[in-house]
């Protein structure tokens, strides 16, 4: 299988975080340093950041109530890093991001096959968000003009968004489902739309909810949550 592949499915980190290392030469294969098009069998030794690491089955699912200062980034240097606040054996990463001062559910997993398939863009799995907004001087309280705005597509330098659901739950706050995952989507959007973001929370991905679980608290996922889960992957 491609080394990225094989990085990925022994838990070590995302395939994404893979093609890095590789790329930053912190990859080896039988002592020799690797590049992205390595292919690797059972015969070979792989050593990541000097770490010998080997296919696992031993797979967990994990959910956590990232609280806002926790970084998502895999960085042991970073005293923020979301490694330096958990210690899971084995290796846990997270799937996908959630923003240094955003906070909610974050999954993770050692299940580098099912984290491929849930960061796809042809996933369109759903992640829902409660945000609240002020509006810039001189604004308005947000309104029904300000839901029809933010769900239709909106142009931003990374791209364009996709339309989505929202709606208004409280004063100046609403619930907004995406199925993509631009670099600070919502904030960006509320900012085009006149409103900047003063909290922004995810409480569900997919099926999986955050409900009752403390900040800087995690559950295991059950049998059935991770069943689901998987029933979501790309065919």
């Amino acid at each position: 299988m491609r080394l990225c592949q094989f990085i990925s499915r022994a838990g070590y980190c995302s395939r994404r975080q893979a093609s890095r290392l590789i790329e930053a030469g912190d990859v080896l294969i039988n002592d020799q340093i690797a590049g992205h098009l390595s292919f690797v069998n059972e015969h070979d030794v792989i050593t990541v950041c000097h770490e010998v690491i080997t296919l696992t089955t031993d797979f967990r699912y994990v959910i956590y109530h990232k609280p806002i200062g926790v970084d998502c980034n895999c960085v042991v240097d970073n005293p923020a890093s979301i490694v330096n606040q958990l210690d899971f054996r084995p290796r846990l990463f997270p799937v996908g991001r959630l923003d240094k001062d955003s906070h909610g559910l974050l999954l993770l997993t050692n299940d580098g096959d099912l984290c491929h398939q849930l960061l796809s863009p042809a996933s369109n799995h759903s992640k829902t968000y409660r945000v609240t907004v002020k509006p810039f001087y001189g604004g308005v309280d947000i309104d029904e003009r300000f839901v029809t705005m933010m769900s239709q597509p909106i142009t931003l330098k990374q791209g364009i968004t996709k339309a989505c659901q929202v709606k208004i739950v409280g004063h100046n706050q609403f619930e907004i489902i995406l199925t993509q995952g631009l670099n600070r989507q919502i904030r960006k959007m509320a900012q085009y739309c006149g409103y900047q973001v003063t909290d922004l929370q995810r409480v569900s991905i997919i099926d999986i909810t955050l409900g009752p679980l403390q900040s800087q608290h995690w559950r295991e996922l059950s049998p059935l949550e991770v069943e689901h889960l998987k029933q979501k992957e790309v065919k």
